[in-house]
């Protein structure tokens, strides 16, 4: 089973995109996240139970940096946490969508794996072991 953990917003400068969604009245959980792995700088808001993730390339060697041609400050990718990481991803891949890498720590979620699939009818999506 999983729920909707975040939407993923990709963004350019991530203390801009902060401040507009402050003004939306978002609140900041915690401080910004380096992910090294991914060289991407990351922060979760959350307004009304809703949560998103600004997720900022560093360089143009980040693995997000070749979306932010396509996807200049808007969300790419949504999230669901689920209590079998592996099982929920045989039955996805079974269903159509495609791998894009193999399950790895996410240091801006405490270090529980997550691993990106992609659909061609939806995009991408983010599967995150509940911690």
């Amino acid at each position: 089973m999983t729920r909707v953990h975040h939407t993923g917003y990709l963004v350019k400068h991530l203390e801009k995109s902060r401040g507009s969604f402050l003004s939306l009245d978002f609140r900041a959980l915690g401080e910004p996240v380096y992910d090294e792995d991914r060289d991407v700088d990351i922060l979760f808001l959350e307004k009304d139970g809703y949560t998103v993730e600004l997720v900022c390339p560093r360089s143009d060697a980040s693995v997000v940096a070749g979306l932010m041609k396509t996807h200049r400050n808007a969300p790419y990718h949504l999230c669901l946490e689920t209590d079998d990481l592996d099982g929920e991803l045989k039955r996805l891949e079974k269903s159509g969508f495609m791998r894009m890498e193999e399950p790895s720590p996410a240091p801006a979620l405490g270090g529980r794996r997550v691993c990106y699939l992609m659909s061609p009818w939806m995009g991408m999506v983010e599967l995150l072991e509940r911690g």
